[in-house]
């Protein structure tokens, strides 16, 4: 079985109720051009980038699982993410059910990563895989496969799209891309976009207002979420380069003193160094924040003398002084450490080292208040006002310097973050693995 002949429009699901599924019912003409793009045959493949929450992440699914189950029977199709948890809770979370609503009978074998769509007598496969690093395009290698949808393309490694085109073997099949943006120099704005016309695929430009769901008070407090260069890519949608302060939005002038009282909870996090800075953050949390109460900085150069791992392991402890520490949350490359830390009684969680990911949680969660560094914090306050970005490069990376605190505060960040998305209980096994 291959191609079939592309059915008419699909009736449009009646509205029942509140949430996005009923909201997105109203499309935006962009989102119109991103729903019917595939009947006309001059495109092999569409790419959708701009700011976020603009619309084009639902409306291309939508769109591909229509072109799927109208143009084909029997066929395998590609869902890829930069990881397979990120693409359920960003695209079939809420996709899965408007699909449904249509009439399509969806059945999801989460132990294989696959989709099941069956519609008007024709059944298809949409196999799920995850981008997350340059080992990923073997899992999608020796696949064959009538389109893809590569969601959140720019963070996936180049080795991994290019496996994934490369499976779309079937006639009549299609590439589909969407996308924020990154930097100028970025291989997918340079081989996709800007060659766009090249390629036979058509270029579709997002921006909030693109987007019927969103009221304009919800488009002014993503304005407000993001500064410098978040706020030229994520809410202008510009592929624009990171230009100096890493965290240019942080104003040391409205630190507050640590609060008083008692905590919800207590935890550390450690960058590791020898003959690097060590730097340690006490974090407490109270109301849903986190405060960075206090910290502990060694620079074993303008001291002279370099600790081992137990006397690291004792700063620690005064650190937490009679504090119940929940976890601590270490430096990934600290493995003697982290062994020192666990014989000591401490509980270990190793950390995230996704660099870009981490500024770009740590930014977000410091705009919102949901982290606060307090007054105290000299040494991390003095890295925070000289952080920047490295000027040279094709990619988005920090300078090598003034970054032994601010390593520590994004792996707290990210550490956070996983935890409030679901994530922490599924990468226990691999963080007790130490």
């Amino acid at each position: 079985m291959g191609l079939r002949s592309c059915a008419g429009p699909w009736r449009r699901p009646p509205r029942t109720g509140g949430g996005r599924t009923a909201e997105i019912t109203r499309f935006s003409p962009k989102q119109k051009k991103v729903l019917t793009w595939w009947r006309r045959q001059r495109w092999e493949a569409i790419i959708c980038d701009g700011a976020v929450r603009s619309g084009k992440t639902f409306s291309m699914g939508l769109s591909f699982f229509l072109w799927a189950q109208s143009c084909f029977d029997g066929r395998q199709f590609g869902l890829c993410g930069k990881t397979i948890s990120s693409l359920r809770r960003n695209l079939l979370q809420d996709l899965v059910p408007y699909l449904r609503r249509l009439g399509m009978t969806v059945r999801e074998v989460r132990s294989e990563h696959l989709l099941i769509v069956r519609t008007g007598g024709r059944e298809n496969r949409f196999l799920i895989f995850g981008g997350r690093d340059e080992s990923s395009a073997a899992l999608i290698q020796g696949s064959t496969l009538a389109g893809v949808l590569l969601d959140e393309a720019a963070l996936m490694p180049r080795s991994f799209v290019e496996q994934a085109c490369a499976r779309c073997s079937v006639p009549g099949s299609r590439l589909w891309f969407n996308c924020n943006p990154e930097g100028p120099q970025h291989w997918f704005y340079r081989e996709w976009i800007l060659k766009a016309e090249q390629r036979r695929a058509l270029y579709l430009h997002f921006t909030m207002e693109d987007n019927p769901a969103l009221t304009p008070r919800i488009r002014a407090r993503y304005r407000r979420a993001y500064s410098g260069v978040f706020y030229r890519r994520f809410v202008l949608g510009e592929w624009t380069a990171a230009q100096g302060l890493v965290y240019d939005f942080f104003d040391r002038s409205r630190c507050p003193p640590a609060p008083e009282g008692p905590f919800e909870a207590w935890r550390v996090s450690v960058d590791y160094g020898t003959s690097n800075p060590a730097s340690f953050g006490l974090w407490g949390r109270r109301n849903g924040v986190w405060y960075r109460t206090a910290e502990y900085y060694y620079d074993s150069r303008r001291t002279g003398r370099q600790k081992t791992d137990g006397e690291y392991v004792e700063d620690l402890r005064r650190l937490a002084g009679d504090r119940v520490i929940q976890r601590v949350i270490a430096d990934p490359s600290a493995a003697s450490f982290i062994l020192a830390l666990q014989r000591a009684g401490f509980p270990v969680v190793k950390a995230r080292n996704d660099v870009a990911d981490g500024i770009r949680v740590t930014a977000d969660l410091l705009k919102a208040g949901r982290l606060v560094i307090c007054e105290g914090c000299a040494d991390l306050l003095r890295e925070m006002e000289l952080y920047c970005w490295e000027d040279r490069g094709t990619r988005d990376a920090p300078r090598k310097e003034h970054d032994h605190a601010m390593d520590e505060m994004r792996y707290f960040a990210m550490d956070v973050a996983a935890e409030e998305q679901g994530g922490f209980a599924a990468t226990c096994v691999e963080r007790r693995a130490l």
